[in-house]
C-alpha cells in the first residue's frame, strides 16, 4: 500500500511540474505587426507563448467589430495588444466586461506617448466634413465639439516599432520571469535588424533624386514620411473612409504629378 501511495505521489508531483512547464503566455493582438513582433520576440518556434491574432486577412482595422468569441479570447489572456486609437472605441466595453485581473494591456499609442502624430491635413487632400471650419459657427462652441484625431498608423514606423517591442518583451518578462533571458536576447536581435533596415531607408531617402510621393489614396504612411524627411500629397487623409474624391482633389493631384514630373502614383493594396 506504501508503495502505491508512493508511485501516486510521485506521479502527482511529476504531473504538477510538467503543467507548470507546459503553460503558456497567452497574448492576442489585434493587428499583424503587433502579432509579428511578439512572435520575434517569443521566438518563432517558441513554445512559450500561445499567441492570437484577431484581425483576419484583409480586414480594415477601422472597420473592424469584435465578435463574441473575439471578446472571450481577449478577457481570458494573459496579455492583450491593440493600437489605442479611434478605431479601437470598442476596447474598452471589453475590458470594463472582463473579469480577468491578471490581463495586462499593451496600448500602443499610450506606450509611445508624445511621439504620437494629429492627423494632418495637406494640400488638395479631400476635406472631410469633420476637418472643415464653418466661418458661422460659434469659434468657441466649435473647438469644444472637435476633438484630437490622432494618426493611428504608428507601426509604419521603424523608429516607433523598436520601442514598442521593447515594450512587449518588458511585459513578456515579467509574465514569464523563468524564460525573461530569451525574450530579452529574441528583442535585442529584432531590434537590431529594425535598425540595420532604418539605415537602408535612411540611405535610399538621402540619395533619392525625388523626394515627394503621391497618393491617390489614403494616406497611412506619415510616421514613415517624417522619419525620412520625404514629401507627399493624397487624395485623403490616413484614416478616412472615403473612397470618392472630389473633382478638384482630382485635377490637384494630376497638376502635382506633371508639375514634379513623377513616375508614379502609389495606392493601398487592398483599397476600392
Amino acid at each position: 500500500m506504501k508503495k502505491i501511495l508512493s508511485i501516486i505521489i510521485g506521479l502527482l508531483s511529476l504531473s504538477a511540474v510538467y503543467a507548470k512547464s507546459a503553460s503558456k503566455v497567452k497574448v492576442v493582438t489585434t493587428i499583424f505587426p503587433e502579432y509579428d513582433w511578439t512572435r520575434q520576440i517569443a521566438g518563432v518556434d517558441s513554445s512559450r507563448v500561445e499567441l492570437t491574432l484577431l484581425l483576419d486577412n484583409g480586414v480594415d482595422l477601422h472597420s473592424y467589430q469584435p465578435t463574441a468569441q473575439d471578446m472571450a479570447k481577449i478577457s481570458n489572456a494573459d496579455v492583450f495588444i491593440y493600437v489605442g486609437g479611434e478605431s479601437d472605441s470598442w476596447v474598452e466595453n471589453v475590458l470594463k466586461s472582463t473579469k480577468n485581473e491578471n490581463l495586462t494591456t499593451i496600448n500602443l499609442i499610450e506606450v509611445l506617448g508624445n511621439r504620437v502624430k494629429e492627423e494632418e491635413v495637406v494640400e488638395g487632400m479631400q476635406v472631410s466634413e469633420h476637418h472643415h471650419d464653418d466661418e458661422d459657427e460659434d469659434e468657441h462652441h466649435h473647438e469644444d465639439e472637435e476633438e484630437t484625431e490622432y494618426d493611428e498608423h504608428v507601426w509604419l514606423s521603424l523608429r516607433s516599432a523598436k520601442i514598442l517591442c521593447e515594450e512587449i518583451c518588458r511585459v513578456l518578462s515579467e509574465k514569464d520571469v523563468e524564460n525573461a533571458a530569451a525574450y530579452k536576447a529574441n528583442c535585442e536581435s529584432y531590434t537590431k535588424k529594425l535598425d540595420e533596415l532604418d539605415v537602408q531607408y535612411t540611405k535610399a531617402a538621402d540619395n533619392a533624386k525625388i523626394k515627394t510621393l503621391l497618393f491617390g489614396d489614403r494616406f497611412p504612411f506619415r510616421y514613415l514620411t517624417d522619419d525620412y524627411g520625404l514629401k507627399y500629397y493624397a487624395a485623403f487623409v490616413g484614416c478616412s473612409a472615403e473612397t470618392e474624391a472630389s473633382f478638384k482633389t482630382i485635377a490637384f493631384l494630376s497638376k502635382k504629378v506633371d508639375e514634379l514630373n513623377l513616375n508614379y502614383v502609389f495606392q493601398i493594396e487592398s483599397s476600392t
